[in-house]
């Protein structure tokens, strides 16, 4: 008995913890031994997908629905019903659990959706139709169609978490691919707009069982593990023995992902963050608005002001990414105070500055309560507001633009100094990108998938648009290298032969003298020269605009782990002393 697994996941880097973990708890129970998973991606071309699926010849075939598949799921259902007719089709997760009777009606072709956390459901399902026998009507939280009929049967109990068994046996087939762990389940809060405020409180692993599986990632040097926990810090007890263990047990190389509620961290907690690895972890932290009648309404606890500090103690130590995240179109907040919601969390600078949108999610309260609110949204997934009480879908469209452009030239950080710098000609930072989203418009650049340099030279029409400093130019060189030892060089930059003889000599030096590329004995010039990049400065770039040659090495074995830059080293005395050495040459 084959039962196939699928998930259409939005990235290849990403996979599905549900389907493991319903795979995991069955094998535990002593069923499903013939399940399978299979995992795509919504990059796909259906038919691609649909002929994989058709070729691995399931008896059963079961999708794991979320607001970013289920449109393709759909496709894919209506097409495999002719191919594998006799196939019976599940269906689980977020984006089917609520209004499950009404999706059945819509999809004649579906047999049954698990809803609600599925694993025990998922192992009696597994049991059933390898055993040819027993009632379906006895599984809960099961809604499945018996012929004409439709049956919901009573919801299914949480279970421990304690008994659910670790997802990985090994990491084949997960290289280069994000893994997910689940410390916690639930959500003490309840956030209007969020499906974890329904399962009133949070369960957690016990924490023993959560380091022993913890440890089997260390051991194995995987790259990144992120925590799906919903607020992993809601029990300081757990948080901090987590984070202890992790400092303990650092092998130098793991980064582990949490979201957290910051303004409930402790001082503990605090002095034990800024100790960590940095690059260790990296934290995302939901602020969705400044605004407090806002918060209010959307039954969110937050200080703002106990964030703001939290953020800024978090940033002492140096070593945590920090990645915050605010939502447009929310109750009471028109355009103008969003504005100011944008600007707050900007002044924070974190190193990612996510501006979402509000989507209407099924089995939420604000989805109960849009009439009151005004919320119109897109009839289809993935639900995102359209306009509000407060907010007009033409504001919304001049937030998207914004968006577009906060992605590509802050969170990128591929032009941190230029954009830095660039703040003090407007009024306040989100004028600066609103500007830089018309101009682009305008130039008929909004949307279109640009290179690095193509965005860099963008960048740079606009600021010649507003100003002719020349620092900038040199800013715009800085960040450039700062990331890449490119080999397209822009033509408005000074020529590299008029320095070629001072740079070679620069590495020929260094071939022998090894003072600012360390570990580098027996490496020629060439050699350390596709290692680093020299260049010469006629501003003291980064930090301000007074006019002075600086040389500068940037070294790319050494990178920040916060922000993936090259370590820089001012070289100026001794290039100095190798241009002299050339005068008197000749």
């Amino acid at each position: 008995m084959k039962i196939l697994l699928t998930a259409v996941n939005a990235k290849y880097i990403h996979s599905n913890p549900a389907l493991y973990s319903l795979k995991a708890y069955a094998h535990s129970r002593g069923v499903g031994a013939g399940t399978e998973i299979a995992e795509f991606t919504i990059n796909q071309p259906v038919d691609e997908i649909a002929a994989a699926i058709y070729e691995k010849n399931p008896d059963v075939l079961a999708f794991s629905c979320y607001i970013w598949n289920v449109e393709i799921i759909e496709k894919l259902i209506l097409m495999l019903a002719h191919v594998l007719d006799c196939c019976p089709v599940w269906l689980g997760g977020p984006e089917v659990s609520y209004e499950s009777v009404r999706f059945l009606k819509e999809h004649p072709s579906v047999k049954g959706i698990l809803c609600g956390e599925g694993e025990a459901a998922f192992a009696e399902l597994a049991a059933y139709y390898e055993s040819g026998a027993g009632s379906l009507e006895k599984i809960r939280g099961l809604v499945f169609r018996d012929g004409e009929r439709i049956v919901q049967t009573p919801p299914g109990e949480r279970p421990d978490l304690d008994d659910l068994p670790f997802l990985y046996s090994d990491l084949n087939g997960f290289e280069h691919r994000i893994l997910y762990y689940e410390s916690s389940r639930g959500c003490p809060f309840s956030c209007s707009y969020c499906l974890s405020s329904i399962d009133k409180g949070a369960r957690f692993r016990g924490t023993e069982k959560v380091k022993e599986e913890l440890q089997f990632f260390l051991d194995r040097n995987a790259a990144q593990v992120k925590f799906v926990d919903r607020t992993f810090n809601c029990r300081h007890s757990h948080a901090l023995a987590v984070w202890r263990y992790l400092k303990e047990h650092d092998n130098g190389i793991t980064n582990f992902h949490f979201e957290i509620a910051a303004d409930l961290l402790t001082e503990e907690e605090l002095a034990l963050l800024n100790t960590l690895r940095p690059g260790q972890v990296q934290m995302e932290i939901g602020v969705q608005s400044t605004n407090r009648r806002t918060l209010c309404e959307i039954r969110r606890v937050s200080d703002f002001e106990r964030l703001k500090e939290t953020v800024r103690r978090l940033q002492e130590g140096g070593n945590i990414h920090l990645h915050l995240d605010l939502i447009a179109g929310l109750p009471y907040e028109t355009y103008g105070r969003f504005i100011r919601s944008f600007n707050e969390v900007y002044e924070l600078r974190p190193q990612q500055l996510q501006l979402g949108f509000l989507k209407v999610l099924k089995g939420s309260e604000m989805y109960r309560e849009a009439e009151k609110y005004g919320l119109r949204y897109r009839p289809f997934p993935p639900y995102e507001v359209l306009c509000t009480r407060w907010i007009s879908y033409a504001e919304l469209l001049r937030l998207k633009a914004v968006e577009e452009m906060v992605e590509i030239y802050y969170n990128s950080g591929q032009f941190a100094h230029t954009i830095r710098y660039l703040e003090r000609e407007f009024a306040h930072p989100y004028e600066m990108f609103e500007k830089l989203a018309q101009f682009c418009r305008t130039k008929g650049n909004a949307g279109q998938k640009q290179s690095r340099l193509a965005r860099l030279e963008q960048l740079r029409a606009f600021i010649g648009s507003r100003t002719q400093d020349p620092v900038y130019d040199e800013l715009l060189l800085f960040d450039l290298y700062l990331r890449e030892n490119a080999k397209s060089r822009p033509v408005w930059a000074r020529d590299p032969a008029k320095d070629k003889d001072a740079v070679l000599e620069f590495f020929r030096w260094e071939e022998t003298e090894h003072r600012f590329l360390k570990d580098c004995a027996g490496r020629s010039a060439k050699q350390l020269m596709y290692m680093a990049h020299l260049e010469r400065f006629d501003y003291c770039v980064p930090d301000g605009t007074k006019r002075q040659e600086r040389w500068l090495l940037f070294d790319y074995r050494q990178r920040n782990p916060l922000t993936g830059d090259a370590f820089v080293q001012d070289v100026t005395k001794i290039m100095k002393t190798i241009l002299d050495r050339f005068i008197k040459m000749t």
